[in-house]
């Protein structure tokens, strides 16, 4: 039994006729008849009374008819949201913060371009919290920094990232032309939530040579720790492209670490089951550009 049979079921009963219907739908007599029979068959009731030439829905036929009906009208609903759907594609992208704040804008505004009639969606959290959505099918893709580790998700470079130290203009370490990992013993510490990859990445390092940090806040907003350190409240760790203007207007300082240098990558992550559909490779060549054009900028 299928969605034909019920169309043709359908045409019969609401046309009075065979041959009727089959002038409605284009086809032949002999199909209509042969469509019938079958779902009577199939069902093992019979669906039309013939009397006097005439045909008559049986109680089976009616009963037949009544979800004949709402089976087709889901069909066409159906067809009708998938035809838009293909129409109007839709695309999540999850983004850690420093993506999301740095990278996204120029990457969306290209994908408009390409792929205008795309509506695209995105979610910024923290790198771990990110890898899990793609895991679950919560975003078609991610952008992130940091490590990772699922053997199910496939991960690209994009480009590269690097996380520094800083502080603000008054503090004391921001007279030093370069500190030892040891100045920073006892320091007042201004971090990101558990989670961030710039809080493990960094942190990793104040743990092997046994600094005891003074944490004094602590904030999953990015304005709210940049605002804190501005204000003198603790040095902190950030990737170098999140306090570009701050740097360059002189609220914010870098501190140079003695031989400490810490980058990544910045990578887009993708499920290794996930259907690459045409939305997703354009962005995947986007983000392909991004990395060429990274390495053009650190060449000049």
């Amino acid at each position: 039994m299928t969605i034909r049979h019920l169309k043709i079921f359908t045409a019969v009963a609401d046309s009075g006729g065979m041959s009727k219907a089959a002038k409605e739908l284009h086809i032949s007599q002999p199909s209509i008849s042969q469509a019938v029979s079958e779902l009577e068959k199939y069902y093992g009731v019979k669906l039309f009374e013939r009397l006097s030439q005439k045909i008559y829905l049986t109680k089976e036929g009616e009963l037949m008819l009544s979800f004949s009906r709402h089976i087709l009208d889901s069909f066409e609903q159906m067809e009708e949201s998938m035809n838009q759907a293909v129409e109007k594609r839709m695309l999540t992208i999850g983004c850690s913060v420093s993506v999301g704040t740095c990278l996204i804008d120029g990457i969306l505004d290209e994908a408009k371009q390409r792929i205008p009639k795309c509506q695209i969606s995105v979610i910024v959290a923290n790198s771990s919290e990110i890898e899990q959505e793609v895991l679950t099918n919560g975003v078609d893709l991610g952008i992130v920094e940091g490590i990772i580790r699922n053997r199910d998700l496939i991960v690209t470079p994009v480009c590269e990232d690097e996380l520094v130290l800083v502080c603000g203009k008054e503090h004391p370490l921001a007279k030093e032309k370069l500190v030892t990992m040891e100045m920073l013993q006892g320091q007042d510490y201004v971090s990101r939530e558990s989670g961030s990859a710039e809080r493990n990445q960094f942190e990793q390092l104040f743990e092997e040579y046994g600094l005891q940090l003074n944490r004094t806040f602590c904030s999953t907003n990015t304005e709210a720790i940049k605002n804190a350190v501005i204000r003198g409240r603790g040095i902190a760790i950030f990737s170098k492209r999140m306090i570009k203007d701050e740097v360059s207007d002189g609220r914010m300082v870098i501190v140079p670490v003695k031989d400490v240098s810490v980058k990544r990558n910045i990578d887009l992550v993708l499920h290794k089951n996930k259907y690459v559909s045409n939305e997703i490779r354009i962005m995947q060549e986007i983000l392909t550009k991004e990395e060429a054009q990274y390495a053009v900028d650190n060449l000049e």
